[in-house]
């Protein structure tokens, strides 16, 4: 007897980075850094531990179902209004939620390769098929995806920054791109690493919603406000895709402590800056280090770098690994993906490398 659906059959399931006590369990290793997902070296703002600390006196209570407090700040914020704003369990919960209700079986969705791995995934969920097409000089090509644009066509995913190679498109870029679209072809613009870009040329799709109605842009709490734990992001979605989404979505899907522990931290943008100043030191010290080492690597503009460590990366995964570096090796090409830590560890990271050139 078959009880899965056999279209589910062909789809790979998303697999996270090892975790540290995994690999602490592994090597019995007693000094881990985990530089393999993408999260913050540092704990959330001391406003949202306060927030969320107060929070959990109420759990006995089910959490706004409408993310209102969350929502009126976002509202501040960005100058958009309320209506505009969807609240998920990371925006990764969006990227789904979106694909459940604007694709149907036979549907078209073009993206990138390599870019996000959830991507793919929600499209063969929902039965529809993914036009990919691949980076040009570890760029979205946004012309080219154009190119694949087809009557069948629903939605187009932009990872900008993308994840894994933390390139950018231009604002002009993108502003040509929207001139190809057709008005019934959504674009999601996917900024989970938005507030790391140092970039002049670049701008967020928000600048371009005024003249543009198919954009939607998601943006995640996950990275540089340090609450990947708490699973919350958001998105700026139009009015019809908004009320469709509140269908569908689970009722409560956000937690007490996250929707608190977001607002308090949007009241801090002092500290995002700090952070994001520190996070390009880290990446700039980085990056010379493997210029150094000849190894390849992408230009960057997040809390990541990727690159080519000169020998096979699974090779490398493994004497990284050894000595309590976990990274991560994000399909069958030549490259790694390792998160900035904190200054200790961006340091053991470098020294090891430098053992491997």
């Amino acid at each position: 007897m078959r009880w899965v659906r056999e279209d589910l059959e062909d789809i790979q399931a998303y697999r996270p980075g090892k975790r540290i006590s995994e690999v602490r369990q592994e090597l019995g290793l007693k000094e881990i850094f985990k530089l393999s997902s993408n999260e913050s070296p540092l704990p959330p703002f001391n406003s949202a531990q306060s927030a969320m600390a107060e929070a959990v006196g109420g759990l006995n209570r089910y959490p706004d179902s409408g993310s209102s407090l969350l929502k009126n700040k976002l509202s501040g914020l960005l100058d958009l209004p309320r209506e505009t704003l969807a609240i998920g369990n990371g925006s990764n919960e969006l990227i789904r939620l979106l694909a459940q209700v604007v694709l149907s079986p036979g549907d078209e969705v073009v993206m990138a390769d390599p870019s996000f791995l959830v991507y793919p995934i929600v499209t063969a969920i929902m039965g529809a098929i993914v036009a990919v097409v691949p980076l040009n000089n570890m760029k979205h090509d946004l012309k080219a995806m154009a190119a694949q644009i087809t009557d069948k066509t629903k939605l187009i995913f932009v990872c900008n920054p993308n994840n894994p190679t933390g390139t950018i498109v231009h604002a002009g870029q993108i502003n040509d791109f929207l001139k190809l679209v057709p008005e019934d072809v959504l674009v999601c613009f996917d900024e989970a690493y938005h507030e790391y870009v140092n970039d002049s040329e670049y701008r967020t799709a928000l600048d371009f919603l005024q003249n543009h109605q198919n954009i939607i842009v998601l943006r995640t709490f996950s990275k540089i406000y340090s609450l990947a734990g708490a699973r919350i992001g958001y998105g700026v979605v139009p009015a019809e895709i908004l009320e469709a989404i509140d269908k569908v979505r689970e009722p409560f899907n956000i937690n007490t402590p996250a929707q608190v522990g977001a607002a308090a931290s949007l009241d801090d943008q002092n500290e995002v800056n700090a952070r994001s100043q520190s996070n390009q030191e880290q990446r700039k010290r980085l990056e010379e280090a493997l210029d150094r080492l000849g190894m390849r690597r992408s230009e960057s503009q997040t809390n990541f770098v990727y690159f080519n460590p000169g020998i096979p990366p699974m090779r490398a995964f493994e004497t990284l690994k050894a000595e309590g570096l976990i990274v991560r090796v994000l399909g069958d090409n030549e490259y790694i993906r390792a998160t900035l830590g904190t200054d200790q560890e961006n340091t053991k990271l470098i020294k090891v490398l430098e053992s491997l050139a």
